[in-house]
């Protein structure tokens, strides 16, 4: 990329970017360079190859683990083959994803509520010496973990296998739960796996499309008083965004997808944990789940789409659980990123070890975590998937 042309034929891209933070951008002294803004990468990445403009910097403004974060630089990286300087723009932050956007080649992060001063001062600045930075500080391998031949062979083998051999299961709840309601058979959530990858995680539905909706058609069931029923079903017509997606500005970044229709993962996690505990809206059986949900829910039957996530290679049959990104963000410190470096997987160490031993703690899992990214092997998951199968037999569900 030639950035020695004058800056006004050099273009800066903006991507993801609400109006303030593009204001402040095309406020700020950045030399005379052009600023191009984008709604998503997809659209600049048209763009871009279409003119193929002197391309300088790239902005994005999401979390580090959202999908404007690492994930698209690794895009941009080995995709696009664009070296250009990557800044973050973000919302949370913390000396630990400092740490982690600088070792994987991100150039600068700023975090909210961002200042004229830092971006006249830093993105020039880092414009101008990328070249002589980028030599003396290769860029890292996103991909530090890389699966074994013999594994992944077998991965592929393993969940081809299940896939033909479950085929008629398969079929049978995805006809079940097209006749029982309306709405798509698969939804996504996005997770976090080796690497810090960002991919899409499978699962059936196990609940109506409107599940949050349906609290205001269920008041006569709350066991509560009317005062309780009105704060419920007004907070049921809120919008159903986080506090921190809120703050950011951005909509949410923590999304759950089924087709058209897209959840908050965060807040739904928030508000499960919040009801199985609380008095303010209490219901025995929660009529928002299906009876084919409950029943593919009890029997880990809505788990079996990741088989396609190992088929494509997000995943591997043994490994460590992949996380949602919001859990993913808090541990990127030396003590835990360990487990980082390991496949992501379907099942894996710890749901052995908890089988049986009642609840475990989350520092227990994060050891576990550790200990198998430490130590696997394909003859170590051989062993793990021995000891998975009477685990099942067992009565606790994990």
């Amino acid at each position: 990329m030639n950035t020695q042309l004058p800056p006004q034929d050099q273009v800066i891209v903006l991507l993801n970017c609400d109006d303030l933070i593009a204001n402040t951008f095309m406020q700020s002294n950045l030399g005379g360079r052009t600023l191009k803004r984008y709604a998503n990468p997809l659209l600049f990445f048209a763009d871009w190859e279409k003119s193929n403009f002197n391309l300088v910097a790239i902005v994005s403004q999401s979390e580090v683990l959202g999908t404007g974060g690492i994930s698209l630089l690794e895009t941009l990286v080995n995709k696009k083959q664009i070296s250009v300087p990557f800044f973050l723009v973000s919302q949370q932050l913390s000396e630990s994803t400092v740490r982690l956007t600088l070792k994987a080649g991100v150039a600068d992060v700023f975090k909210l509520p961002i200042k004229k001063d830092n971006i006249e001062i830093r993105l020039p600045f880092l414009i101008e010496k990328w070249d002589a930075l980028k030599h003396a500080n290769t860029v890292p391998d996103f991909h530090k973990y890389k699966t074994p031949f013999i594994k992944r062979v077998f991965d592929v083998f393993f969940a081809g296998m299940a896939l033909i051999m479950l085929s008629p299961l398969l079929l049978t709840i995805c006809i079940l739960l097209k006749l029982e309601s309306r709405g798509p058979i698969f939804y996504y959530a996005l997770r976090v796996g080796s690497g810090y990858r960002t991919f899409k995680f499978y699962k059936f539905r196990s609940m109506y499309v409107n599940a949050d909706k349906r609290l205001k058609d269920l008041k006569h069931l709350n066991q509560y008083a009317p005062a309780a029923e009105e704060a419920a079903e007004s907070k049921a017509e809120e919008a159903y965004l986080c506090e921190e997606c809120k703050a950011a500005g951005t909509g949410c970044q923590f999304p759950i997808y089924s087709d058209t229709i897209q959840w908050c993962e965060k807040q739904y996690s928030e508000n499960r944990k919040a009801k199985a505990g609380s008095a303010f809206f209490k219901l025995k059986d929660d009529p928002r789940i299906t009876k084919v949900g409950k029943f593919i829910r009890n029997s880990s039957i809505d788990e079996l789409p990741q088989l396609w996530n190992v088929i494509i290679g997000d995943m591997s049959i043994v490994g460590n659980r992949p996380l949602p990104l919001y859990e993913a963000e808090k541990l990127t410190t030396d003590k835990y990123a360990m487990r980082f470096m390991a496949p992501a997987g379907i099942t894996g160490l710890w749901q052995v070890e908890k089988r049986g031993k009642g609840e475990m703690s989350e520092e227990e899992r994060l050891m576990l975590d550790n200990k198998y990214a430490e130590n696997h092997s394909f003859w170590y998951d051989i062993k793990l998937i021995l000891r998975t199968i009477p685990a099942l037999l067992q009565k606790e569900s994990v």
